[in-house]
């Protein structure tokens, strides 16, 4: 891991600040006991550069041999990883960089909350879900 922040602790953050996230799967590789490792780098970059993360590790992957080998398979042929496994390392890696943004007193990599709606809300338009 690591982290670093280039703007001044004593200067204030600019109040539009745009952050790019990007996670990149380098391989995956048969291990001696049937699981997979997928080795991945994990960035966040802000604009403008206020700060950058970074985050490098390998990710275990375990299954039915079937399963593993058609990951294998996919691979080397340059299909993109299973989603699963890419959603797997980045919930991982987007729980790091919040506390280590807090950390560092830069703003989060979170999307942006949905603006509340302006036309106010009628009886009809109320609904119930259980």
């Amino acid at each position: 891991m690591s982290a670093e922040r280039f703007w001044e602790i004593d200067r204030s953050l600019p109040s539009q600040v745009q952050i790019g996230v990007n996670i990149n799967m380098l391989d995956i590789d048969q291990r001696s006991d049937g699981s997979l490792e997928a080795p991945f780098v994990f960035t966040v970059n802000f604009t403008p550069s206020i700060a950058q993360i970074s985050i490098k590790g390998k990710a275990r992957i375990s299954g039915e041999s079937e399963d593993t080998r058609k990951i294998v398979e996919d691979h080397k042929a340059r299909k993109a990883p299973p989603p699963q496994l890419v959603q797997a390392v980045s919930n991982a890696a987007i729980a790091d960089t919040i506390l280590i943004s807090r950390s560092l007193n830069i703003p989060p990599p979170l999307p942006p909350l949905p603006q509340a709606q302006t036309s106010p809300v009628t009886k009809s338009d109320t609904r119930y879900t259980v």
